[in-house]
């Protein structure tokens, strides 16, 4: 009666029920597995580079204060959305309260949106460095990047609140099931029984705008980048100076990648099944990586871990 009740009345539900993987049990196990070791790996490399960054006298500058951003950013990410998802799979009951459900979107929205900002200004900060190295210092000065970091977040925020204000007034008539393994904006809009045109409008204009035109920026400044290298004579020198992009541009494009084909293709093409498996991977899957892919591939980042590790060794032997 509930349910009927709600279909007339137009009040939200309680709760709703996250399918997951419930239509296939035997993927449950393994993939709690899964993600308990990477969110376990994504907390342990994005706090060492938080705390490198900031304590590493070599690591304080314009990119490792991007880097520092990125990596709390992640640490926010995974946070948001795999304790639950854990919590699900490890019970019969895979619910999510309304207002649980409401702040995961509105938090997953935020940090998305912050995350496309964020790998433009570390686009930006790389063009400086390389293309006008003389400069650098002048250019990429610590006011500059605190306004960069600030209009990062304050800009994802505001996508956000645009997204939940529309999100919230939807009627789901009675409608709980979300074939999903989090709340996600785009699943709530194919969930609710209204017309949702303009919520669809809203979102593809939203995110074309946070997602391509950052994008646009980030290929502009490699485009730079890359011409600037190509004039180089040292192949040592070339090679450093690719060397120092390369981690970034992977970064790029496990970010990018899967939020382009998630959220730029047309509300009727939308698959719920398909865009859950991708919204897992960007939301564990990238996190994860990112701070391995920065560590692998960085000299300084690699110092600044083992003299972080040898200081924690000596306040351990004490």
């Amino acid at each position: 009666m509930k349910s009927d009740n709600q279909s007339f009345s137009g009040d939200p539900p309680k709760a709703f029920i996250l399918l997951g993987v419930s239509d296939r049990p035997w993927l449950e196990l393994p993939l709690f597995v899964v993600l308990l070791l990477s969110y376990m790996l994504a907390m342990l490399g994005n706090v060492a580079i938080i705390l490198a960054s900031q304590l590493d006298p070599q690591l304080h500058s314009p990119m490792y204060t991007f880097l520092s951003h990125l990596s709390f950013l992640d640490l926010c990410y995974t946070t948001t959305t795999v304790p639950q998802m854990l919590v699900n799979m490890g019970s019969s009951q895979k619910t999510i309260s309304y207002g649980g459900c409401t702040v995961q979107y509105a938090v997953f929205h935020w940090l998305g949106c912050t995350e496309c900002i964020l790998l433009a200004a570390m686009a930006l900060d790389r063009y400086v460095a390389i293309c006008e190295p003389l400069h650098y210092a002048v250019l990429m000065h610590r006011a500059l990047c605190q306004q960069l970091v600030a209009l990062a977040w304050l800009s994802g925020f505001g996508n956000s609140f645009v997204q939940v204000v529309l999100t919230v007034q939807l009627p789901f008539c009675g409608r709980q099931v979300l074939n999903n393994f989090f709340c996600e904006v785009p699943a709530m809009i194919k969930l609710s029984c209204a017309d949702t045109a303009v919520n669809d409008a809203t979102l593809a204009v939203l995110v074309a705008f946070f997602v391509l035109v950052p994008l646009a920026l980030i290929l502009l400044s490699y485009g730079f980048i890359a011409r600037a290298v190509l004039r180089i004579q040292s192949s040592k020198g070339r090679h450093k100076a690719f060397g120092t992009c390369s981690s970034h541009l992977m970064v790029v494009s496990l970010f990018y990648l899967p939020a382009i084909y998630m959220y730029l293709q047309p509300p009727s093409s939308y698959s719920q099944e398909q865009g859950k498996f991708i919204s897992l991977f960007y939301s564990i899957i990238t996190p994860t990586l990112n701070p391995f892919i920065y560590t692998l591939r960085n000299k300084d980042v690699k110092g600044a871990l083992r003299r972080l590790l040898a200081r924690i060794w000596r306040l351990c032997g004490r």
